[in-house]
């Protein structure tokens, strides 16, 4: 049999696929019963829906669970034997059964869980300082790309502390790139704006906001002192990571009030016109479009645009 055409998803597919192979093995998976129990990998998890919800029906599991009809009626057909649930059917339906754990059920699952969580806490224990937390972000990103009813993080705004100037500079650089073919000399500027930022920095008088997703870097905002009464609003980005949370807005946001709370007169901003996520940001903020003028920057022919807001 000839091998499929090659497509630019290889790389991704491969990886992919390798991924599952290490996983399953590593749970157990591909073991004949899960843990050294009596159950298989699917058992587990019927035992386990039932633990934390009781009289649920074998039709809601295996609609939660994603499993054939079939093979779930013999799942249950084996632990009503075992004595491990009882069924007692439905009165609006008398093909469908309500299902819950006996005592017996409830004790052989209590087992399984603490073999489970025992089991999780020697590989964590085996791993460096920080690999627990980079473990688990890695899972929850999977876990939110992969499935739409996975719950939405939330998003937190903070200072700025060390390693993050090199955040700010880097997700601009590759962003702008890859989003609008902008060129390094765009990651350049950036790094500029940053060290001076950081080199004449007035607490009293200037911010850079940070926003974070589990612990994770995913937009910025600086607002920074231009003059007595006027205060300059500059790079606002938001990662892809973070979007959707209304970032955009709330970073502006504090840029306002606490220009405001520092006696600014003005907020000054530049940007780009065919930056249109962030026009609508500050158009919405009260931003008026005062000037254009045209521009070779960045590999790129652009029009810049100054914004401002008088408090």
């Amino acid at each position: 049999m000839s091998a499929p055409p090659a497509t630019r998803h290889d790389g991704p597919i491969s990886a992919i696929r390798r991924f599952n192979r290490f996983y399953t093995r590593k749970i157990g998976a591909l073991e004949q019963n899960l843990l050294e129990s009596p159950f298989s990998l699917t058992e587990a998890r019927v035992l386990f829906e039932l633990a934390q919800q009781s009289d649920l029906t074998a039709r809601e599991i295996g609609a939660k669970l994603g499993l054939d009809p079939g093979y779930l009626s013999r799942i249950v057909h084996g632990f009503t034997e075992k004595n491990l649930v009882t069924r007692k059917p439905v009165a609006a339906d008398r093909r469908q059964f309500r299902l819950a754990l006996t005592a017996k059920g409830r004790l052989a699952f209590g087992r399984l869980n603490k073999t489970s969580h025992e089991d999780v806490a020697d590989m964590l224990g085996s791993l460096p300082a920080d690999g627990g937390q980079r473990l688990v972000e890695a899972m929850t990103t999977i876990e939110r790309l992969l499935d739409d009813e996975a719950p939405r993080p939330e998003a937190t705004l903070r200072d700025h502390g060390p390693g993050d100037m090199g955040w700010v500079v880097q997700r601009h650089g590759l962003l702008y790139a890859r989003e609008f073919g902008w060129d390094i000399s765009f990651e350049a500027m950036v790094a500029t704006l940053v060290a001076q930022f950081l080199q004449n920095f007035d607490p009293a008088r200037e911010r850079c906001w940070i926003a974070e997703i589990d612990g994770a870097q995913v937009g910025s905002v600086f607002l920074v002192k231009q003059s007595d009464e006027t205060a300059k609003l500059r790079m606002l980005i938001v990662d892809p990571a973070g979007r959707g949370h209304g970032l955009g807005k709330r970073l502006v946001d504090e840029c306002i009030s606490f220009a405001r709370s520092c006696g600014y007169r003005k907020i000054t901003l530049w940007t780009q016109s065919m930056l249109l996520a962030a026009r609508g940001i500050y158009e919405a903020a009260g931003f008026v479009h005062v000037a254009s003028e045209p521009h070779r920057s960045f590999g790129q022919d652009l029009i810049g645009e100054t914004w401002e807001l008088t408090s």
